[in-house]
């Protein structure tokens, strides 16, 4: 069975399947923050998703984070070591990209056990 949460006509939010929950890539709601603030934004949206499927940061399988400019990567690192548990970082990967809306500096696409 594949459970969908928050299914709008062009993505889910988060599909469960087979004890994995799969995040869409999150993004920030206030654009007027720098990238550490942006960062801490999607990392709590991140964490609300998690709740809801039964599981927690601790569980991250794989993160990919996509930056609107690689230069923010410092800046991006000082909200994320903040918020990974110490001996519970997941396999990840950081990339430039183009994103959709302009405003947004960052966007983060999770994967994560469900214990």
């Amino acid at each position: 069975m594949i459970e969908r949460f928050d299914c709008g006509p062009r993505l889910a939010e988060m599909t469960v399947h087979n004890g994995v929950a799969y995040l869409a890539g999150q993004v920030p709601e206030d654009t007027s923050a720098d990238i550490t603030g942006q960062t801490a934004q999607v990392l709590a949206e991140i964490d609300a998703l998690l709740a809801r499927a039964g599981t927690s940061k601790q569980h991250i399988l794989r993160a990919e984070i996509f930056l609107a400019d690689i230069n923010d990567a410092p800046g991006m690192n000082v909200a994320w070591d903040a918020w990974v548990p110490a001996g519970h970082a997941p396999a990840r990967a950081t990339m430039e990209a183009k994103l959709v809306n302009k405003d947004w500096k960052v966007e983060i696409v999770i994967t994560a056990a469900i214990p």
